[in-house]
């Protein structure tokens, strides 16, 4: 089941990102550290009705964020559609014990069907360049790469975008 977070279960998905984190330096994947992803980010995105869990037997397992908030390091992007009604995916995550069992998927379908319900024009994401799984997930489901961006307190690595224009 997939639904809007509660405050108090921010701990929780706190808790499944640093696994994921944790999970991906395993693999030598340096896109998430102890700067990101943050307590006050997630916060914010609930304070903004935009931060999603997705449950398996009353358990978080999963989190996403569904925004219509342009993050600032987006501005310089050259994007396929203007600005108008695009959504934003952020801080995808899915516990390490659970992953590749279809659940980022189901947060991802879950995330595009919000946007066309509300007659977005596009999803707009970024993902990590050294992550070379996630680049595959989002091209497969007819993602396009555009440029990069760069957080420098997450990584001296680029970040890719993307956007799936309806």
């Amino acid at each position: 089941m997939i639904r809007k977070a509660n405050v108090s279960e921010i701990e929780q998905i706190i808790t499944i990102t640093r696994a994921c984190a944790a999970n991906m330096i395993e693999q030598n994947i340096f896109q998430w550290n102890a700067q990101y992803p943050t307590l006050e980010a997630f916060e914010n995105d609930s304070k903004r009705n935009e931060l999603y869990v997705l449950t398996f037997s009353e358990e978080i397992i999963g989190s996403i964020v569904i925004s219509t908030l342009k993050d600032e390091e987006y501005n310089d992007v050259s994007w396929l559609t203007e600005d108008a009604n695009n959504y934003y995916i952020h801080r995808l995550a899915i516990h390490p014990e659970h992953q590749r069992k279809g659940y980022a998927k189901k947060l991802m379908n879950f995330a595009e069907d919000t946007a066309k319900e509300n007659n977005a024009t596009s999803v707009r994401l970024d993902t990590f360049s050294q992550n070379h799984r996630n680049q595959k997930f989002y091209e497969a489901r007819g993602y396009q790469k555009l440029e990069s961006i760069y957080f420098p307190r997450q990584s001296e690595h680029p970040f890719y975008c993307y956007e799936l224009v309806f």
